[in-house]
């Protein structure tokens, strides 16, 4: 390594392929088996993982979310698995890259706000000014709301990439410095790492539903325009 962040370059090659980002589609391998293995335990926590989820977002969503959460729980299913993938030695953790991550948010956002800006532009411009706001804020109110728009796929983005590197590179300053310390504090190391990836192994969960509930959110606002719109169109005139 020429440095610390080296540890996170796609550079394994074997047979001049890199095979570094294999490690994000390896999930997909296990999914067959569920269809012709005996449900074990597993299928039955993670099946009660995805009602639970289905639940919760269509709680976000509403109830005419028309099947729109199964978008949601696939997308925490993946970056569930690759962020645990990446606590596995010589495993490449492909969402402490933006190449993924910001390529998982930025269509996410960018559906989301073609979808609200051509179907209900009006009430889009309407929702970049909250309710109450004095009439010598509405200019100042449009343009952070409107920054606030723009930053989201980014803000996403290095959130999942920025907590998958602090953990790492914390377990790998630990590890090196193992070879210049006795045995009794050896021990102490050894520990404290233990502690410390059962943490990271919390951190890949939260953060997984962290960017799966936002995404969700920010599907919510343009949703519950178009429904609203909707509702105050008689349904004669539709």
């Amino acid at each position: 390594m020429t440095n610390l962040f080296s540890s996170f370059d796609p550079s394994t090659n074997i047979m001049n392929l890199s095979i570094n980002w294999t490690s994000a589609f390896i999930g997909i391998m296990l999914v067959p088996s569920m269809f012709w293995i005996m449900p074990s335990r597993l299928n039955f926590m993670w099946s009660n993982l995805n009602f639970n989820l289905h639940k919760e977002f269509k709680v976000l969503l509403g109830n005419n979310s028309n099947g729109m959460t199964l978008i949601f729980i696939s997308l925490f299913g993946i970056l569930l698995f690759n962020n645990f993938m990446g606590l596995f030695p010589y495993i490449f953790t492909s969402t402490s890259h933006m190449a993924l991550t910001f390529s998982i948010a930025l269509p996410l956002w960018m559906s989301f706000m073609l979808f609200g800006w051509v179907n209900n532009t009006k009430h889009m411009f309407a929702h970049l000014v909250p309710q109450g706001t004095p009439g010598p804020l509405m200019s100042f109110m449009v343009i952070i709301e409107t920054i606030s728009n723009i930053i989201r796929p980014g803000t996403l983005a290095i959130r999942l990439a920025a907590n998958m590197i602090a953990g790492h590179l914390l377990l790998t300053l630990m590890g090196n410095t193992g070879p210049m310390l006795s045995y009794s504090i050896l021990s102490i190391l050894l520990m404290s790492q233990v502690l410390l990836f059962i943490l990271e192994s919390a951190v890949a969960m939260i953060q997984a539903y962290v960017f799966s509930v936002l995404s969700t959110l920010y599907s919510s606002e343009v949703y519950y325009v178009n429904n609203t719109l909707k509702s105050a169109i008689p349904s004669s005139s539709l």
